[in-house]
C-alpha cells in the first residue's frame, strides 16, 4: 500500500508539468530561505552598543580582545561602533577597563610600564614623557561633554646651559565637537592644559575645531589676548545679567511671558596713575649734628732775622715773650627735618563697566470667560513699577553711571497655551515603552505579518492543490473496497432479473440502467481486488499459473 501511495504521488507530480514543478521548487526554496532567516534572526542574541566613536587603533584592540574571549560582536560606522550581546556589556566593559581599553587614541603614562629605563637615553625618555603628557591631556579633554575627540600637541623648548632668556612652551589642540562650545568652555580647556604643563600660559594655547575654525588664538601676546577677550567678557556679562533678570521677572509674569535684552558697555583701556602728596605741617626731625670750635692766637715782637733764630730750638733773644693771646669760640648745630609724603599708584584694568542698558518686555494678563474665550488685559502701571524696581536691584543700577532700565507691557503675538499635567498611574507607567522596545515590537510585527502572508498566499494554495489532486485516487479506492456509498449485491442475485423486474414508483428506465452499470463495475472491482489479494497471499502459485499461461499461449494460438 505504501508503494502505491508513493507511485500515485509521483504520477501526480508528473501531471504538473515542467513549468509548474519549477515554480513549486522555487516557492519551496523561497519558503525555506524565509523561515531560515526568521529562525536565525530569533536565535541571535539582542545586541547592544559596547563602544562608539572609537579610533581605528582602539577599535582594532577591542576587537582583538573580543575574539580572544570568543564573544560575538558586530561593527558599524566604519568600525567606530562595536556591538556585543546586551547581557555581556557590563562585564566586558569592566574587563576592558582593567586593561586600559579604549585608550582614547593616545598613549598615557603607561608607556613607562614597558621597556628598560636603564637602556633608554635621555632623549628617548624626554620624547616618552612628551607623548605621555599629550596622551593624558587628550583623555582628559575627551571626558568633557561636548568633545567627541581631541588631539593635543605640545612644544617644549629645550633648556640650554647658560641661557638667560628661555622661550615659553606652546600648545595646540584640535577638537571634534558634538555641538558648540561657548567662551567659558573654551577658556576652561585653555586653563586646563596650561595648568598641566610647567611654564605654559593660557594665552599660548591655540584651539581649532574639526571644521578649521579658530576657537582660541595662542599666537598673540598678553595684550592681544586681552583685546581678543573683550568681546567674550562683554558677551558673558550680558548673558549673566539677562539670565538673572529673566529668572526674577518670570517668577512674577510666568515662564515665557517676558523678553529681556541687556547691553553692557565696557571700558577696555588700562589706566595707571601715580600721585605724591607732601604735608608741610607734618615735620619729623630726621637727624641732628652739633659742632664746637675754640681758637687761641698770639702775635710775637719784631726782631732781626739771624741764623740762630732759624735754628731748631732757638729761642728769642733776651728771653722776651710775645704779645698777649686772642681766644675765639664757635658753636654750630644742624637739624634735618623730614616732610610727610604720600605716594599712591592706581591701576585700572580693562573691562570696567561703563554703562548698562536693560530692556524688559512683559506680556499682559489673559482671563478666560464663561464661554471659553480668552480676553487680554494690560498689566497695571503699579505692577510694572515694581518689576522695574526689582530689575534695578538685580543689575546694580547706578544713575550716575548713566544706566537705563525700561519695562514695557505689550501683548505678545502668541497667546499662552494652557498645559495640563496629569500624573501617570501605575498602568501608564507599566505601558511606557522605550525606543528599543518599540523598535523590537515593530520588527516582530513585520516578521509575523510576512509569515502570515506567505502561509495564506503560497502554502495554503499549494496544499489545497495537492490534496485536490489526491482526492480522485482515494475515491476510486473506496469504490473498489466497497466504500463511497455503493452497496454490494446479495449472493445469488442476477443483474438481468433486476433490470427486467418492475419499476419503482419514482424510478425511470434510464436510472435503472445507470444503477445496473454501477453494480456491474462494482462487481468487477471486487473480483479484481480478490484476485490481487490471492496473488499477494500466494505469490509462488501465481507465478506458476502465469508461466503456464505463457507456455500454453502458442499452442492455443
Amino acid at each position: 500500500m505504501r508503494g502505491q501511495g508513493v507511485s500515485g504521488l509521483v504520477q501526480q507530480f508528473g501531471k504538473f508539468g515542467a513549468g509548474r514543478l519549477a515554480a513549486m521548487l522555487m516557492v519551496t526554496a523561497v519558503l525555506l530561505g524565509f523561515f531560515g532567516y526568521v529562525i536565525f534572526r530569533f536565535s541571535q542574541p539582542d545586541m547592544g552598543v559596547l563602544y562608539t566613536d572609537l579610533s581605528l587603533q582602539d577599535a582594532s584592540q577591542v576587537v582583538k580582545e573580543l575574539e580572544t574571549r570568543n564573544i560575538k560582536y558586530q561593527t558599524r560606522g566604519d568600525g567606530q561602533t562595536i556591538l556585543i550581546p546586551r547581557n555581556d556589556i557590563p562585564r566586558v566593559r569592566m574587563e576592558m577597563a582593567s586593561k586600559g581599553l579604549p585608550s582614547g587614541g593616545g598613549v598615557g603614562y603607561e608607556i613607562f610600564d614597558k621597556g628598560d629605563a636603564f637602556s633608554s637615553t635621555s632623549f628617548v625618555q624626554n620624547i616618552n614623557h612628551l607623548r605621555a603628557l599629550e596622551g593624558e591631556l587628550t583623555r582628559t579633554i575627551r571626558a568633557l561633554g561636548r568633545v567627541q575627540n581631541a588631539r593635543v600637541h605640545l612644544v617644549m623648548p629645550e633648556r640650554k646651559l647658560f641661557e638667560r632668556d628661555r622661550e615659553p612652551p606652546r600648545a595646540s589642540i584640535v577638537l571634534k565637537l558634538r555641538g558648540e562650545l561657548d567662551a567659558g568652555q573654551i577658556r576652561a580647556i585653555r586653563h586646563l592644559v596650561a595648568s598641566a604643563v610647567e611654564g605654559l600660559k593660557p594665552e599660548r594655547v591655540s584651539i581649532v575645531d574639526e571644521g578649521g575654525r579658530l576657537l582660541a588664538d595662542g599666537a598673540q601676546g598678553e595684550g592681544g589676548a586681552a583685546g581678543a577677550g573683550s568681546d567674550e567678557r562683554q558677551t558673558g556679562m550680558e548673558r549673566r545679567l539677562k539670565s538673572q533678570v529673566e529668572e526674577i521677572v518670570a517668577s512674577v509674569v510666568g515662564n515665557g511671558r517676558a523678553r529681556v535684552q541687556v547691553n553692557a558697555q565696557l571700558e577696555m583701556n588700562r589706566v595707571e596713575s601715580r600721585s605724591e602728596t607732601f604735608d608741610p605741617e607734618s615735620r619729623v626731625a630726621r637727624s641732628t649734628s652739633s659742632r664746637t670750635e675754640t681758637a687761641v692766637t698770639s702775635e710775637p715782637r719784631e726782631q732781626g732775622v739771624t741764623v740762630g733764630n732759624e735754628l731748631p730750638g732757638a729761642q728769642g733773644q733776651g728771653g722776651q715773650g710775645g704779645s698777649p693771646r686772642d681766644t675765639s669760640n664757635k658753636n654750630e648745630e644742624i637739624t634735618n627735618f623730614e616732610i610727610s609724603r604720600t605716594t599712591r599708584t592706581e591701576v585700572l584694568e580693562g573691562g570696567r563697566l561703563r554703562r548698562l542698558s536693560v530692556a524688559v518686555l512683559v506680556d499682559g494678563i489673559y482671563a478666560r470667560t464663561a464661554a471659553g474665550e480668552t480676553n487680554y488685559q494690560p498689566r497695571p502701571q503699579e505692577e510694572l513699577d515694581r518689576i522695574g524696581a526689582l530689575v534695578r536691584t538685580a543689575i546694580g543700577f547706578d544713575r550716575e553711571r548713566g544706566d537705563q532700565v525700561e519695562v514695557v507691557n505689550l501683548r505678545f503675538a502668541d497667546a499662552p497655551q494652557a498645559v495640563e499635567l496629569k500624573e501617570q498611574g501605575l498602568m501608564q507607567q507599566l505601558l511606557t515603552f522605550t525606543k528599543e522596545d518599540v523598535l523590537r515590537a515593530i520588527e516582530l510585527g513585520v516578521i509575523l505579518l510576512l509569515t502570515l502572508i506567505v502561509l495564506l498566499t503560497v502554502v495554503r494554495p499549494l496544499l489545497r492543490q495537492v490534496f485536490a489532486a489526491d482526492a480522485p485516487a482515494k475515491g476510486g479506492g473506496d469504490q473498489s473496497s466497497g466504500g463511497g456509498g455503493m452497496q454490494t449485491l446479495p449472493p445469488g442475485s442476477d443483474p438481468q432479473q433486476m433490470l427486467s423486474g418492475p419499476l419503482g414508483p419514482n424510478e425511470s428506465p434510464s436510472e435503472r440502467m445507470l444503477a445496473l452499470a454501477q453494480i456491474k463495475g462494482h462487481i468487477k472491482a471486487q473480483s479484481v481486488e480478490k484476485i490481487g489479494t490471492m496473488v499477494q497471499q500466494n505469490p509462488g502459485d501465481s507465478v506458476a499459473v502465469i508461466r503456464t499461461w505463457v507456455h500454453d499461449q502458442p499452442a492455443n494460438a
